[in-house]
């Protein structure tokens, strides 16, 4: 049956074009209920159950299935997940809905119903011809859905009916709206608001604790004091945003001073790139990642950042008075100089919560349901929720969500979602860490898992088309200890015109995942694996990443190949890429390749393809130095673990061997070769990675720190400041000139992926090189797999799709790669603090020796080299008389009763775990030596900061 309407619309040009929608509606749409004789089995995919084994509801004691109408989909999702909901109808109507309102509440409910355990059936009401309806006149599109939600939950109702007596089934309307079900109910329709129907479910009384709470009107009648100014409605706030009344931002709270933040404002202006928001009131109820509206106060009014640390750790829900006080705290005199731009929150324009891992702050009144959460974030306000298992959810991991926040309420309202385990367990620690950093580590889908390879797998005579058979090559892998997603493989053999044939063979993943399919999208989605102490989060099912892309020895694998000619000076003479088949004939570690290099004993291929390629890279990296690149250095931490309780048993930083540098040489060499052939094909739409310059302000303090040991850095070029280092030498101080190039790092910019129609400057610093990408890692960057394609369409080994050459697309692909590779360094260094946290814990208290990296004014920050952990010293304890301090910014330096202390001092310091509290365990450190009368004594002294990098492979993320 065919629906049409015409309309008729006018064109820019002035012209009028007539319009014809056309809606087809069918009579074979199945209702999803097995039992059903009428549709006879016309559903396809996920179906309810023929007898619902659902809990039993006080309200409706007969079998049933649920219809929830959009907002109780778009608000009670964390109910509608729970495992003891099931059988439930998902209208079309209500998915379209969702869709357009909540992107990410769409993903889980296509989720759920994906889940065939859960039941959830999806009714195409808007193509079946008894409960499509037609939009009345003078009704808007909001009531329209509304009628259609009834008219479907009705006809369902009527429909059942025609099954057997003994299966009396009934479908239940779930709505939170009050018109929508006073409207069902007249209508003979059985209706429920999600609250009745949960606090039904005797036998489920936790889920109550699930619900979100949504009635801001009942928390003003309840509390009658307003706090907050209200926020602006939307379309206020963007005649003002137009205006310039007001400006647009991001909300960045701070996480040393609860009632401190910073707006990043959008748009070029560089004079208000920040403005600052200090007071509850002018932070008026935003969250950390909002994106809000801001009014700038007076310049009377403009204040400076304070240097005073406030965590809100009141017990008082609504203690606001203290907060005043707090406040007064905050406005010491300062100069002018100081003051800057400060605003007030006058609108929120997008929410951006998430769910937050924490601890419940059990509330002090017996039998009370209201509880406080602390989140494990500092820069998210604690979160007022409601629950009957505050016993049992005491001293565990939680997550809560917020549900909206009223002006007459101190803190946001939310509700538990899970409970994720005890604190300080290493599986509930992890999975704090991996959401609390927002790493995608949800086991695979089926439909993602559906594009995979049938095993067993081999090569077959398609997959040989546009590729090199490169099997006879004597090729090996070089990598880390326990190594198993192998991304890449290389050769060297001199041809007979005396001429060296260097290979770079990477994984040819893009071979396996083909554009815009699942196994693509959560690939993109992942942007990157992620290497915890002892866990890996694949950005790629493990068939993938540890066996059919990964290059091991003796087996047949796809790859991509880099091949050069080079000359006896490692002068590249040709380059070409191809796509082939290899066959590893061995997959070494960085110690075994180095054994092998130095053995004279040993002359076989392998050994001799090895010593070539470290005689070549040692002159790529001579010649690559004197143009400028820097070696800059980090502490990187490895842990030993116990082969049976996974705790970590030593703690050393990493050694670096000279086949480390052989490896990464080659990789650098590829990755800016497979750069300029993109480029030079795709101008507008390479995907390419830059190193910005530092800003010279940057490099104070390492200049500074320089000069208090009578040493000169010259930092006005990447050049200058590569030969300073390396000039930076103190015979009687060796360890100097690796403290100096640690600093050197801190100074720097985050590299970031862009794409080349959309940026101009495409210089990598670090590197010294003009144009740069990354290829050699497909396994674990997505990146590389963009860039993969970009080279076989280039150089006419595979097709190419419209994405790939759409600027736009790709420029929202490296925003969020770089959003994804930020959260993967942030994740990998809170799990090293993780686990120096339990070898300190096992180990008791320890003295080290130390070099002091910052001074402070009541500080000195110190790096222990021998586990690569960093910690700060304090000099000023709460209820302690305070010692004499000087602090001198220009040297810098600190002096305390009498001993100065300098950048690069040594020093030794005692390292204890400090449990006091739960959620934020702290490595404290207290000075040993050198003696100072009334500091040394304390055994805890300090807090802590674990900048440790993580992970593994990390060889190149320049």
């Amino acid at each position: 049956m065919l629906k049409s309407k015409t309309f008729l619309k006018k064109t820019r040009a002035g012209g009028v074009v007539k319009i014809v929608r056309e809606h087809y509606l069918r009579d074979d749409i199945g209702c999803g209920a097995p039992a059903c004789a009428a549709c006879d089995g016309a559903h396809a995919g996920p179906a309810l159950e023929s007898q619902p084994r659902d809990q039993a509801s006080s309200l409706c004691p007969r079998p049933h299935y649920l219809l929830p109408d959009t907002n109780v989909l778009l608000h009670q999702i964390d109910v509608l997940e729970d495992p003891a909901i099931r059988n439930v109808i998902v209208l079309q109507t209500v998915l379209q809905e969702v869709r357009n309102r909540s992107a990410p509440i769409y993903k889980r409910i296509r989720d759920v119903t994906n889940n065939q355990e859960k039941h959830f059936y999806t009714f195409t009401n808007e193509h079946h011809k008894e409960t499509y309806i037609e939009q009345e006149q003078g009704e808007n599109a909001n009531d329209r859905n509304d009628r259609a939600i009834r008219v479907a939950a009705k006809w369902y109702n009527e429909h059942l009916k025609k099954l057997s007596a003994e299966n009396q089934l009934q479908v239940i309307l779930i709505t939170n709206d009050k018109k929508n079900k006073e409207k069902a109910v007249e209508e003979g329709i059985p209706a429920f608001t999600c609250e009745e129907y949960v606090k039904s479910l005797t036998a489920n009384p936790e889920l109550i604790d699930r619900l979100a709470c949504l009635s801001d009107e009942t928390n003003e009648i309840e509390s009658g004091k307003i706090i907050f100014s209200e926020h602006l409605p939307l379309s206020k706030l963007q005649q003002g945003i137009k205006s310039g009344s007001y400006l647009q931002g991001t909300f960045r709270a701070s996480r040393e001073n609860y009632l401190e933040a910073t707006v990043w404002i959008h748009g070029d202006k560089e004079e208000e790139k920040e403005i600052l928001i200090q007071g509850l009131k002018h932070l008026n109820r935003a969250i950390h990642e909002d994106i809000v509206a801001v009014e700038l106060l007076p310049k009377s009014q403009w204040v400076a950042p304070s240097s005073v640390v406030l965590h809100d750790e009141g017990q008082n829900e609504d203690d606001v008075e203290r907060d005043e006080e707090r406040e007064l705290m905050l406005k010491t005199a300062v100069s002018e100089k100081m003051l800057r731009p400060t605003g007030r929150v006058v609108g929120i324009i997008k929410r951006n919560w998430r769910p937050y891992c924490g601890m419940l702050s059990k509330s002090g009144i017996k039998e009370s349901r209201r509880h406080l959460f602390t989140p494990a974030d500092k820069r998210i306000p604690r979160i007022r929720i409601e629950t009957r298992q505050a016993s049992t959810l005491e001293g565990r991991r939680i997550i809560v969500a917020i549900d909206g926040w009223p002006r007459n309420s101190r803190y946001p309202n939310g509700h538990f979602v899970k409970n994720l385990g005890d604190v300080g367990e290493k599986e509930t620690e992890t999975e704090v860490l991996l959401l609390e950093h927002d790493v995608p580590h949800q086991p695979f889908s089926q439909a993602v898992l559906s594009f995979l390879p049938k095993m067993p797998w081999s090569i077959t005579e398609n997959d040989m088309k546009n590729r090199e058979d490169l099997r006879r090559l004597c090729v090996c892998s070089v990598d880390p200890p326990g190594c198993t997603d192998i991304d890449d493989a290389l050769h060297c053999r001199e041809l007979s015109n005396g001429n060296w044939e260097v290979g770079v063979h990477i994984a040819d993943v893009s071979h396996f995942i083909r554009p815009g399919n699942a196994l693509d999208q959560e690939s993109a989605r992942r942007g990157t694996t992620v290497y915890l102490c002892e866990k890996r989060i694949d950005m790629v099912p493990e068939l993938l990443s540890s066996n059919l892309c990964s290059l091991r020895s003796n087996v047949d694998r796809l790859a991509f190949s880099c091949i050069w000619e080079m000359n006896h000076n490692a002068e590249i003479l040709k380059t070409r890429f191809t796509k082939s088949v290899i066959n590893s004939k061995a997959s070494l570690t960085y110690a075994e390749a180095q054994m092998r290099i130095d053995s004279a004993s040993m002359n076989d291929e392998i050994t001799t393809s090895l010593r070539g390629l470290n005689k070549l890279a040692k002159i790529l990296k001579k010649g690559r130095i004197e143009k400028g690149a820097l070696t800059l250095s980090s502490p990187e931490v490895r842990f030993h673990m116990d082969s049976e309780t996974h705790d970590p048993i030593d703690l050393q930083t990493k050694e670096l061997r000279e086949t480390n540098s052989m490896v990464e040489e080659f990789m650098l060499l590829a990755n800016i070769s497979v750069a300029k052939k993109i480029h030079e094909e795709f101008s507008e739409h390479a995907l390419l990675r830059k190193h910005p310059a530092p800003p010279p302000s940057n490099y104070e303090i390492l200049v500074k720190a320089a000069k208090s040991k009578n040493l000169e850095i010259k930092t006005d070029t990447a050049k200058s400041l590569a030969d300073s280092l390396d000039r930076a030498e103190c015979p009687d101080f060796p360890y100097l000139n690796t403290l100096l190039r640690i600093l050197a790092t801190r100074c720097m910019m985050q590299a970031v992926y862009f794409c080349s129609g959309m940026d101009n400057d495409f210089h990598h610093y670090g590197l010294a090189s003009p144009i740069y990408t990354h290829f050699t890692s497909p396994i674990r960057r997505y990146a590389d797999i963009i860039v993969h394609r970009l080279l076989a369409v280039a150089i006419g080994a595979d097709s190419t799709y419209p994405e790939l050459t759409d600027k736009h697309k790709l420029s929202d692909i490296c925003k969020n790669l770089n959003f994804r590779h930020k959260m993967a360094q942030y994740a990998q260094r809170a799990s090293v603090a993780f686990h120096t946290q339990l070898f300190f814990k096992s180990k008791g208290i320890v003295s080290e020796e130390a070099y002091i990296l910052f001074v402070r004014k009541n500080a000195i920050v110190v790096l222990i080299p021998k586990y690569g952990l960093e910690g700060t010293v304090f000099f000023e304890e709460k209820d302690k008389p305070k010692p004499q301090l000087t602090y001198d910014d220009e040297i810098p330096s600190l002096r305390i009763e009498g001993t100065v202390f300098h950048v690069f001092d040594k020093v030794k310091v005692k390292i204890t775990l400090d449990s006091s509290n739960l959620q934020h365990q702290k490595i404290r450190m207290a000075l040993v030596e050198p003696q100072i009368p009334g500091i040394n004594i304390p055994p805890d002294v300090s807090d802590m900061d674990l900048n440790g990098p993580g992970g593994k492979k990390r060889k190149l993320d320049k």
